[in-house]
């Protein structure tokens, strides 16, 4: 394979989902031929817009667009992650393709957890909407609040321990 920036078209095949690594998060598109690659962005999905991740998360629409994927990815890195195909069958090729197509230029709803870019193209490759990333973030979250949680007791205990002393 290329540059972990490019892959050239002939590695990419339609319905191929296109993760690109954002500075903070991942944006998703589905490769149809040609070049092109649709995808649902939220309004600040813009080339020159470096908050678009937080003005994404303030959104509750986007659109879907068809674009050229050197024009999406922009200067990010990207690679094809067809990453559940082996618990969840592709759907045809020309139907996945053809959903897509008929699509774009629509406005559809967004949410960072539960209608996010990532969720649309799943949803397009294989029928269900699964977002990893809201998935990992959630785990996280809950990790990370746990971890609050054990030192704020921890704390309690040392100072009781330190009292009773």
């Amino acid at each position: 394979m290329g540059s972990p920036y490019l892959l050239s078209q002939v590695e990419l095949k339609p319905g191929d989902l296109i993760e690109i690594f954002r500075s903070c998060y991942q944006h998703w598109a589905i490769y149809v031929g040609d070049g092109k690659v649709v995808h649902l962005a939220p309004p600040c999905e813009h080339p020159m817009d470096g908050v678009a991740s937080v003005l994404a998360a303030l959104s509750d629409r986007a659109y879907v667009k068809k674009d050229w994927l050197e024009d999406v990815v922009r200067k990010d890195r990207y690679r094809v992650n067809n990453k559940h195909d082996e618990t969840h069958p592709p759907l045809p090729i020309s139907k996945i393709v053809r959903r897509a197509e008929e699509l774009v230029g629509r406005e559809m709803p967004y949410n960072l957890t539960s209608h996010n870019c990532e969720h649309f193209v799943m949803e397009l490759r294989y029928g269900v909407a699964m977002s990893d990333q809201v998935t990992e973030a959630i785990a996280m979250g809950t990790v990370g609040v746990m971890g609050v949680a054990a030192a704020v007791i921890r704390s309690m205990a040392q100072r009781r321990k330190h009292r009773k002393e």
